[in-house]
């Protein structure tokens, strides 16, 4: 079927008449690719857009260091025998501890890494507990050891 337009407002109709309708949670279908670029702005954990997940950045908790006690644990277990550093059990706002955790890596002069997953957590790499409870504490924040 060939189809000759005039303008681009004319292509752009006749692409939203042909679009299959849009997915939802329910439903057994769920996009796959889309050549207009809506694929984009749906979210890939709920499929909504906008995105209605509990994790969105709409429902990130404002972080007072005064009231917020961070726990730092010690690390070996499928690691290949290295030592990480885990600050974990951290409120939901991956933007502020995604900046915390490019401090901290500067402090003690190691790598590491923010992970925004279902249990949010920063990792540095080797035993840093000393150096980032130093730190945190620098910022206000309660610190507690766990784990063995």
């Amino acid at each position: 079927m060939k189809f000759r337009f005039k303008n681009i407002n004319q292509i752009s109709l006749k692409m939203k008449q042909n679009k299959p309708p849009r997915s939802t949670k329910n439903s057994e279908t769920r996009l796959v690719y889309s050549s207009d670029g809506s694929h984009l702005k749906i979210c890939i954990k709920c499929g909504e857009e906008p995105c209605e997940c509990v994790t969105s950045k709409a429902s990130s908790v404002t972080i007072n260091p005064e009231k917020t006690t961070l726990k730092i644990k010690l690390e070996k277990n499928q690691r290949g025998g290295k030592l990480v550093t885990v600050i974990h059990e951290l409120p939901h706002n991956p933007d502020y501890f995604e900046d915390l955790a490019k401090k901290l890596k500067n402090h003690c002069g190691t790598g590491g890494t923010f992970k925004a997953e279902a249990k949010p957590q920063i990792e540095l790499q080797g035993d840093q507990r000393e150096k980032v409870e130093a730190f945190l504490a620098k910022l206000n924040f309660k610190t507690k050891r766990s784990g063995g």
